[in-house]
Protein backbone atom coordinates (compact mmCIF):
# COMPACT_ATOMS: atom_id res chain seq x y z
CA UNK A 1 0.00 0.00 0.00
CA UNK A 2 2.86 2.38 0.88
CA UNK A 3 4.61 1.61 -2.42
CA UNK A 4 1.46 2.24 -4.45
CA UNK A 5 0.87 5.52 -2.59
CA UNK A 6 4.44 6.64 -3.26
CA UNK A 7 4.80 5.31 -6.79
CA UNK A 8 1.19 5.00 -7.99
CA UNK A 9 -0.40 6.36 -11.12
CA UNK A 10 -1.56 9.58 -9.49
CA UNK A 11 1.77 10.28 -7.72
CA UNK A 12 4.86 12.06 -9.02
CA UNK A 13 6.62 8.74 -8.83
CA UNK A 14 9.96 9.92 -10.22
CA UNK A 15 10.48 12.57 -7.58
CA UNK A 16 10.19 12.83 -3.79
CA UNK A 17 11.12 16.04 -2.01
CA UNK A 18 13.70 16.82 -4.63
CA UNK A 19 15.25 13.35 -4.56
CA UNK A 20 14.98 10.62 -7.17
CA UNK A 21 12.88 7.59 -6.27
CA UNK A 22 14.07 4.32 -7.72
CA UNK A 23 11.69 2.46 -10.01
CA UNK A 24 12.03 -0.92 -11.60
CA UNK A 25 12.27 -1.33 -15.33
CA UNK A 26 8.92 -3.11 -15.32
CA UNK A 27 7.24 -0.23 -13.50
CA UNK A 28 8.87 2.29 -15.82
CA UNK A 29 7.50 0.41 -18.81
CA UNK A 30 3.99 0.20 -17.30
CA UNK A 31 3.82 3.89 -16.50
CA UNK A 32 5.14 4.62 -19.97
CA UNK A 33 2.13 2.81 -21.40
CA UNK A 34 -0.18 4.86 -19.20
CA UNK A 35 1.40 8.16 -20.28
CA UNK A 36 1.05 7.08 -23.89
CA UNK A 37 -2.61 6.18 -23.33
CA UNK A 38 -3.27 9.60 -21.77
CA UNK A 39 -1.69 11.25 -24.81
CA UNK A 40 -3.87 9.13 -27.14
CA UNK A 41 -6.95 10.05 -25.07
CA UNK A 42 -6.15 13.78 -25.31
CA UNK A 43 -5.52 13.56 -29.05
CA UNK A 44 -8.77 11.67 -29.67
CA UNK A 45 -10.80 13.96 -27.41
CA UNK A 46 -9.48 17.11 -29.07
CA UNK A 47 -10.40 15.77 -32.51
CA UNK A 48 -13.97 14.96 -31.35
CA UNK A 49 -13.65 11.26 -32.21
CA UNK A 50 -14.96 8.41 -30.09
CA UNK A 51 -12.40 6.90 -27.76
CA UNK A 52 -12.21 3.16 -28.40
CA UNK A 53 -8.49 2.76 -27.76
CA UNK A 54 -7.45 -0.60 -26.38
CA UNK A 55 -6.16 -0.35 -22.83
CA UNK A 56 -3.48 -2.84 -21.80
CA UNK A 57 -3.94 -4.23 -18.30
CA UNK A 58 -1.12 -2.66 -16.37
CA UNK A 59 -2.29 -4.15 -13.10
CA UNK A 60 -4.59 -7.21 -13.32
CA UNK A 61 -6.55 -6.39 -10.15
CA UNK A 62 -7.27 -2.76 -11.03
CA UNK A 63 -9.04 -0.76 -13.70
CA UNK A 64 -8.23 2.78 -14.81
CA UNK A 65 -11.08 4.94 -16.04
CA UNK A 66 -11.34 8.57 -17.01
CA UNK A 67 -13.44 11.59 -16.16
CA UNK A 68 -14.77 13.65 -19.09
CA UNK A 69 -11.89 16.07 -18.41
CA UNK A 70 -9.32 13.32 -18.84
CA UNK A 71 -8.46 12.75 -15.18
CA UNK A 72 -7.68 9.11 -14.41
CA UNK A 73 -9.25 7.21 -11.51
CA UNK A 74 -7.86 3.92 -10.19
CA UNK A 75 -10.53 1.46 -9.03
CA UNK A 76 -10.65 -2.25 -8.13
CA UNK A 77 -11.67 -4.63 -10.89
CA UNK A 78 -15.45 -5.05 -10.97
CA UNK A 79 -16.05 -1.47 -9.81
CA UNK A 80 -19.21 0.34 -10.89
CA UNK A 81 -20.09 3.95 -11.76
CA UNK A 82 -21.13 4.38 -8.11
CA UNK A 83 -17.56 3.51 -7.01
CA UNK A 84 -16.29 5.99 -9.58
CA UNK A 85 -18.67 8.69 -8.34
CA UNK A 86 -17.52 8.28 -4.73
CA UNK A 87 -13.90 8.35 -5.93
CA UNK A 88 -14.58 11.77 -7.47
CA UNK A 89 -16.31 13.16 -4.34
CA UNK A 90 -18.57 11.92 -1.57
CA UNK A 91 -21.37 14.29 -2.58
CA UNK A 92 -21.16 13.12 -6.20
CA UNK A 93 -21.54 9.52 -5.06
CA UNK A 94 -24.40 10.25 -2.67
CA UNK A 95 -26.37 12.18 -5.32
CA UNK A 96 -25.63 9.84 -8.22
CA UNK A 97 -28.72 9.06 -10.33
CA UNK A 98 -27.17 7.74 -13.53
CA UNK A 99 -24.03 7.40 -15.59
CA UNK A 100 -22.81 7.63 -19.16
CA UNK A 101 -20.01 5.26 -20.10
CA UNK A 102 -18.26 6.21 -23.32
CA UNK A 103 -21.23 8.47 -24.09
CA UNK A 104 -23.92 5.81 -23.53
CA UNK A 105 -26.41 5.68 -20.67
CA UNK A 106 -25.74 2.61 -18.51
CA UNK A 107 -27.16 1.14 -15.29
CA UNK A 108 -25.34 2.11 -12.11
CA UNK A 109 -24.30 -1.50 -11.51
CA UNK A 110 -22.47 -1.74 -14.86
CA UNK A 111 -18.94 -3.11 -14.44
CA UNK A 112 -16.31 -0.59 -15.56
CA UNK A 113 -13.51 -1.57 -17.93
CA UNK A 114 -10.04 -0.17 -18.50
CA UNK A 115 -10.13 3.01 -20.56
CA UNK A 116 -13.84 3.78 -20.01
CA UNK A 117 -14.81 7.45 -19.94
CA UNK A 118 -17.39 7.87 -17.19
CA UNK A 119 -19.73 10.81 -16.72
CA UNK A 120 -21.87 10.83 -13.58
CA UNK A 121 -25.29 12.48 -13.45
CA UNK A 122 -26.44 13.81 -10.08
CA UNK A 123 -29.58 15.20 -8.47
CA UNK A 124 -30.02 17.12 -5.23
CA UNK A 125 -33.05 14.95 -4.46
CA UNK A 126 -31.12 11.67 -4.74
CA UNK A 127 -29.80 9.74 -1.74
CA UNK A 128 -27.70 6.57 -1.46
CA UNK A 129 -29.62 3.33 -1.86
CA UNK A 130 -29.16 0.23 0.27
CA UNK A 131 -29.29 -1.79 -2.98
CA UNK A 132 -25.96 -0.24 -4.02
CA UNK A 133 -24.22 -2.34 -1.37
CA UNK A 134 -24.82 -5.43 -3.50
CA UNK A 135 -22.44 -4.28 -6.27
CA UNK A 136 -20.03 -1.56 -5.05
CA UNK A 137 -16.41 -2.68 -4.63
CA UNK A 138 -14.53 0.18 -2.96
CA UNK A 139 -14.44 0.47 0.82
CA UNK A 140 -15.10 4.22 0.58
CA UNK A 141 -18.36 3.73 -1.32
CA UNK A 142 -19.47 0.87 0.93
CA UNK A 143 -18.73 2.78 4.15
CA UNK A 144 -20.43 5.98 2.98
CA UNK A 145 -23.56 4.10 1.86
CA UNK A 146 -23.76 2.13 5.10
CA UNK A 147 -23.32 5.29 7.16
CA UNK A 148 -26.15 7.05 5.32
CA UNK A 149 -28.50 4.06 5.53
CA UNK A 150 -27.83 3.65 9.24
CA UNK A 151 -28.35 7.38 9.88
CA UNK A 152 -31.55 7.39 7.84
CA UNK A 153 -32.98 4.38 9.66
CA UNK A 154 -32.01 5.84 13.03
CA UNK A 155 -33.63 9.17 12.13
CA UNK A 156 -36.88 7.46 11.21
CA UNK A 157 -36.80 5.35 14.37
CA UNK A 158 -36.27 8.44 16.55
CA UNK A 159 -39.26 10.15 14.92
CA UNK A 160 -41.45 7.07 15.42
CA UNK A 161 -40.25 6.65 18.99
CA UNK A 162 -40.97 10.28 19.83
CA UNK A 163 -44.49 10.01 18.40
CA UNK A 164 -45.23 6.84 20.38
CA UNK A 165 -43.82 8.26 23.62
CA UNK A 166 -45.77 11.50 23.25
CA UNK A 167 -48.92 9.49 22.62
CA UNK A 168 -48.34 7.43 25.78
CA UNK A 169 -47.56 10.53 27.85
CA UNK A 170 -50.80 12.21 26.77
CA UNK A 171 -52.72 9.34 28.40
CA UNK A 172 -51.30 10.58 31.72
CA UNK A 173 -51.83 14.30 30.96
CA UNK A 174 -48.13 14.89 30.30
CA UNK A 175 -46.39 16.55 27.38
CA UNK A 176 -42.91 15.63 26.19
CA UNK A 177 -41.56 18.98 27.41
CA UNK A 178 -43.07 18.53 30.86
CA UNK A 179 -41.75 14.98 31.11
CA UNK A 180 -38.22 16.04 30.18
CA UNK A 181 -38.30 18.63 32.99
CA UNK A 182 -38.68 15.85 35.59
CA UNK A 183 -35.61 14.85 37.59
CA UNK A 184 -36.47 11.23 36.87
CA UNK A 185 -36.05 11.72 33.12
CA UNK A 186 -32.23 11.65 33.11
CA UNK A 187 -32.31 8.80 35.62
CA UNK A 188 -34.65 6.82 33.34
CA UNK A 189 -32.22 7.20 30.41
CA UNK A 190 -29.28 5.76 32.37
CA UNK A 191 -31.32 3.01 34.05
CA UNK A 192 -32.32 1.67 30.64
CA UNK A 193 -28.62 1.65 29.70
CA UNK A 194 -28.66 4.54 27.21
CA UNK A 195 -26.54 7.68 26.99
CA UNK A 196 -28.93 10.13 25.33
CA UNK A 197 -32.66 10.75 24.94
CA UNK A 198 -32.26 10.09 21.21
CA UNK A 199 -31.02 6.58 22.03
CA UNK A 200 -34.17 5.93 24.08
CA UNK A 201 -36.45 7.23 21.31
CA UNK A 202 -34.60 5.18 18.69
CA UNK A 203 -35.00 2.05 20.81
CA UNK A 204 -38.76 2.68 21.06
CA UNK A 205 -38.90 3.22 17.30
CA UNK A 206 -37.02 -0.02 16.65
CA UNK A 207 -39.47 -1.86 18.92
CA UNK A 208 -36.81 -2.91 21.44
CA UNK A 209 -38.44 -0.83 24.14
CA UNK A 210 -42.10 0.11 24.59
CA UNK A 211 -43.38 3.58 25.36
CA UNK A 212 -45.29 2.10 28.29
CA UNK A 213 -42.07 0.83 29.86
CA UNK A 214 -40.51 4.28 29.60
CA UNK A 215 -43.53 6.05 31.08
CA UNK A 216 -43.76 3.54 33.95
CA UNK A 217 -40.14 4.24 34.80
CA UNK A 218 -40.47 7.98 34.28
CA UNK A 219 -43.66 9.13 36.03
CA UNK A 220 -44.41 8.97 39.75
CA UNK A 221 -46.51 5.92 40.56
CA UNK A 222 -49.40 7.99 41.96
CA UNK A 223 -49.67 9.83 38.63
CA UNK A 224 -49.83 6.73 36.49
CA UNK A 225 -53.31 6.08 35.20
CA UNK A 226 -53.49 2.32 34.91
CA UNK A 227 -56.49 1.07 32.97
CA UNK A 228 -57.51 -2.57 32.45
CA UNK A 229 -56.09 -3.82 29.19
CA UNK A 230 -59.47 -5.02 27.93
CA UNK A 231 -60.86 -1.49 27.95
CA UNK A 232 -58.10 -0.18 25.72
CA UNK A 233 -57.98 -0.36 21.94
CA UNK A 234 -55.96 -3.56 21.92
CA UNK A 235 -58.13 -5.06 24.66
CA UNK A 236 -61.28 -4.40 22.68
CA UNK A 237 -59.74 -5.92 19.60
CA UNK A 238 -58.62 -8.99 21.51
CA UNK A 239 -62.03 -9.25 23.18
CA UNK A 240 -63.60 -10.08 19.83
CA UNK A 241 -61.60 -13.28 19.76
CA UNK A 242 -62.00 -14.31 23.42
CA UNK A 243 -63.17 -17.79 24.25
CA UNK A 244 -64.67 -19.00 27.48
CA UNK A 245 -61.99 -21.45 28.49
CA UNK A 246 -58.24 -20.87 28.30
CA UNK A 247 -56.60 -23.51 26.13
CA UNK A 248 -53.70 -21.64 24.52
CA UNK A 249 -50.03 -22.17 25.34
CA UNK A 250 -49.62 -18.38 24.97
CA UNK A 251 -50.44 -16.12 27.93
CA UNK A 252 -51.56 -12.48 27.70
CA UNK A 253 -51.99 -10.35 30.80
CA UNK A 254 -55.55 -9.08 31.21
CA UNK A 255 -57.10 -11.44 28.65
CA UNK A 256 -58.21 -14.97 29.47
CA UNK A 257 -57.64 -16.39 26.00
CA UNK A 258 -57.59 -15.24 22.40
CA UNK A 259 -57.48 -16.74 18.96
CA UNK A 260 -53.76 -17.42 18.55
CA UNK A 261 -51.76 -18.49 15.54
CA UNK A 262 -48.03 -18.81 15.03
CA UNK A 263 -46.12 -16.93 12.32
CA UNK A 264 -44.71 -19.06 9.50
CA UNK A 265 -41.88 -16.60 8.90
CA UNK A 266 -40.09 -17.40 12.19
CA UNK A 267 -42.04 -20.44 13.50
CA UNK A 268 -41.54 -19.76 17.24
CA UNK A 269 -41.09 -22.61 19.69
CA UNK A 270 -42.00 -22.67 23.41
CA UNK A 271 -39.03 -21.31 25.33
CA UNK A 272 -38.07 -18.71 22.72
CA UNK A 273 -38.64 -14.99 23.50
CA UNK A 274 -41.82 -14.00 21.63
CA UNK A 275 -44.05 -11.03 20.98
CA UNK A 276 -47.66 -10.76 19.83
CA UNK A 277 -48.97 -8.84 16.83
CA UNK A 278 -52.64 -7.96 16.55
CA UNK A 279 -54.02 -8.76 13.09
CA UNK A 280 -57.45 -7.31 12.36
CA UNK A 281 -59.96 -10.08 11.85
CA UNK A 282 -57.42 -12.84 12.55
CA UNK A 283 -56.62 -12.49 16.24
CA UNK A 284 -53.09 -12.64 17.63
CA UNK A 285 -50.04 -13.75 15.63
CA UNK A 286 -47.04 -14.84 17.68
CA UNK A 287 -43.52 -14.04 16.38
CA UNK A 288 -40.05 -14.37 17.84
CA UNK A 289 -38.91 -11.02 19.21
CA UNK A 290 -36.11 -10.74 16.62
CA UNK A 291 -38.30 -11.65 13.62
CA UNK A 292 -37.58 -9.17 10.82
CA UNK A 293 -41.24 -9.01 9.78
CA UNK A 294 -42.52 -8.01 13.20
CA UNK A 295 -39.67 -5.51 13.71
CA UNK A 296 -40.79 -3.79 10.50
CA UNK A 297 -44.45 -3.76 11.61
CA UNK A 298 -46.50 -1.15 13.47
CA UNK A 299 -45.16 -1.06 17.07
CA UNK A 300 -48.55 0.15 18.27
CA UNK A 301 -50.08 -3.22 17.40
CA UNK A 302 -47.56 -5.31 19.32
CA UNK A 303 -48.23 -6.63 22.80
CA UNK A 304 -46.20 -8.55 25.35
CA UNK A 305 -46.93 -12.26 25.49
CA UNK A 306 -45.17 -15.28 26.96
CA UNK A 307 -45.38 -19.05 26.96
CA UNK A 308 -47.37 -21.03 29.47
CA UNK A 309 -44.67 -23.63 30.03
CA UNK A 310 -46.97 -25.63 32.34
CA UNK A 311 -49.08 -26.67 29.37
CA UNK A 312 -47.93 -29.67 27.36
CA UNK A 313 -47.85 -29.02 23.65
CA UNK A 314 -45.88 -29.85 20.52
CA UNK A 315 -44.85 -27.64 17.64
CA UNK A 316 -43.69 -28.63 14.14
CA UNK A 317 -40.21 -27.58 13.12
CA UNK A 318 -38.06 -28.27 10.06
CA UNK A 319 -34.44 -29.35 10.28
CA UNK A 320 -31.99 -29.89 7.43
CA UNK A 321 -29.31 -32.54 7.86
CA UNK A 322 -26.18 -32.55 5.67
CA UNK A 323 -24.39 -35.89 5.63
CA UNK A 324 -22.38 -38.32 3.56
CA UNK A 325 -24.32 -40.49 1.10
CA UNK A 326 -23.69 -43.96 2.41
CA UNK A 327 -25.63 -47.13 3.16
CA UNK A 328 -27.66 -47.08 6.37
CA UNK A 329 -27.39 -43.29 6.90
CA UNK A 330 -31.14 -42.67 6.72
CA UNK A 331 -31.82 -45.49 9.18
CA UNK A 332 -29.24 -44.11 11.63
CA UNK A 333 -30.65 -40.57 11.41
CA UNK A 334 -34.21 -41.82 11.91
CA UNK A 335 -33.02 -43.82 14.90
CA UNK A 336 -31.42 -40.71 16.43
CA UNK A 337 -34.64 -38.75 16.00
CA UNK A 338 -36.61 -41.56 17.65
CA UNK A 339 -34.06 -41.77 20.46
CA UNK A 340 -34.55 -38.05 21.11
CA UNK A 341 -38.33 -38.61 21.31
CA UNK A 342 -39.10 -36.54 18.20
CA UNK A 343 -42.03 -37.57 16.02
CA UNK A 344 -41.21 -37.52 12.28
CA UNK A 345 -43.99 -35.81 10.34
CA UNK A 346 -42.38 -35.87 6.89
CA UNK A 347 -39.00 -36.41 5.22
CA UNK A 348 -37.43 -35.36 1.93
CA UNK A 349 -34.14 -37.07 1.07
CA UNK A 350 -31.79 -36.17 -1.80
CA UNK A 351 -28.15 -36.79 -2.74
CA UNK A 352 -25.59 -35.13 -5.03
CA UNK A 353 -22.94 -36.42 -7.43
CA UNK A 354 -20.31 -35.64 -4.78
CA UNK A 355 -21.90 -38.39 -2.64
CA UNK A 356 -23.34 -35.94 -0.14
CA UNK A 357 -26.87 -36.17 1.20
CA UNK A 358 -29.28 -33.37 2.12
CA UNK A 359 -32.20 -34.55 4.25
CA UNK A 360 -35.13 -32.32 5.16
CA UNK A 361 -37.19 -33.53 8.13
CA UNK A 362 -40.31 -32.01 9.65
CA UNK A 363 -40.58 -33.15 13.25
CA UNK A 364 -42.72 -32.38 16.30
CA UNK A 365 -40.89 -31.06 19.37
CA UNK A 366 -42.10 -29.89 22.77
CA UNK A 367 -39.99 -26.74 23.06
CA UNK A 368 -36.69 -25.11 22.18
CA UNK A 369 -34.78 -27.24 24.68
CA UNK A 370 -36.22 -30.39 23.13
CA UNK A 371 -35.15 -29.22 19.65
CA UNK A 372 -31.59 -28.60 20.86
CA UNK A 373 -31.56 -32.10 22.32
CA UNK A 374 -32.70 -33.54 18.97
CA UNK A 375 -29.95 -31.67 17.12
CA UNK A 376 -27.31 -32.93 19.55
CA UNK A 377 -28.43 -36.53 19.06
CA UNK A 378 -28.39 -36.28 15.27
CA UNK A 379 -24.91 -34.72 15.29
CA UNK A 380 -23.64 -37.84 17.07
CA UNK A 381 -24.47 -39.96 14.01
CA UNK A 382 -21.29 -40.86 12.12
CA UNK A 383 -21.27 -39.18 8.71
CA UNK A 384 -23.45 -36.21 9.66
CA UNK A 385 -21.70 -32.93 8.80
CA UNK A 386 -24.19 -30.27 9.81
CA UNK A 387 -27.68 -29.94 11.28
CA UNK A 388 -29.61 -26.67 11.01
CA UNK A 389 -33.06 -25.45 11.87
CA UNK A 390 -35.09 -23.96 9.03
CA UNK A 391 -37.59 -21.19 9.55
CA UNK A 392 -40.59 -20.48 7.36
Amino acid sequence: MHRIAEEGVAAHWKYKEGGVVAATGSDDQRFGWLRQLLEWHQDVSSSGESSQTTFIDLFPEEVYVFTPNGDVKELPRGASPVDFAYAVHTDVGSQCVGARINGKLCPLKTELKNGDIVEVMTSNNQHPSKDWLSFVKTSKARNKIRHWVKSEQRGKSIAIGRELLEKELRKHNYSMKRAQALDSFALMVTEFGFRTVADVLASIGYGKLTAGQVVSQLLPRDELKIAPQKTGAIGKMLGKFSRRKSTSVIRIDGVDDVLVRFANCCNPLPGEPVTGFITRGRGLTVHTVDCSQVLASDPDRRIDVDWDMQRKTSRPVKIQIHCSDQKGMLVNISGALTEADANIVSADVSSSKERKGVNLFEIDVRNLEHLNQVIREVKKVKGVFRVERLRG
